[in-house]
């Protein structure tokens, strides 16, 4: 992964465009169409929240509620596993190419985080 000047445990950008401190950036950027299905994806989802949000409001039936933040449990995991390939194809073929083998500790992680 292309860390620019920051490495893993600091971050050196205050401005309002990198809001955490693993201030990485992709070497290889999205296609036009792969950002475009990502982001349909994720516009989803957040409809998803907000429907939850006024069933809420609505005062709707527990067990209904609890059917559609399943479906946004599961629609958020399938989007972490496309992002999780996108990364494995792309960034950490590339890290590893470079002789890069952390990156691999990375991955293992990454993937235990979204379990």
């Amino acid at each position: 992964m292309a860390e620019g000047n920051n490495t893993k445990n600091e971050c050196n950008s205050t401005d309002d465009t990198t809001n955490c401190c693993n201030c990485h950036q992709k070497a290889t950027p999205r296609t036009d169409r792969g950002l475009k299905q990502l982001k349909n994806r994720l516009n989803r989802i957040t409809g998803q929240l907000n429907g939850i949000g006024k069933m809420l409001e609505e005062n709707r039936y527990c067990g209904d509620i609890l059917t559609q933040v399943a479906a946004v449990e599961s629609a958020l995991q399938a989007f972490g596993y496309l992002i999780l390939q996108e990364h494995m194809e792309t960034c950490v073929v590339e890290e590893i190419q470079k002789g890069n083998l952390t990156v691999v500790e990375e991955a293992v992680d990454l993937m235990k985080k979204l379990k």
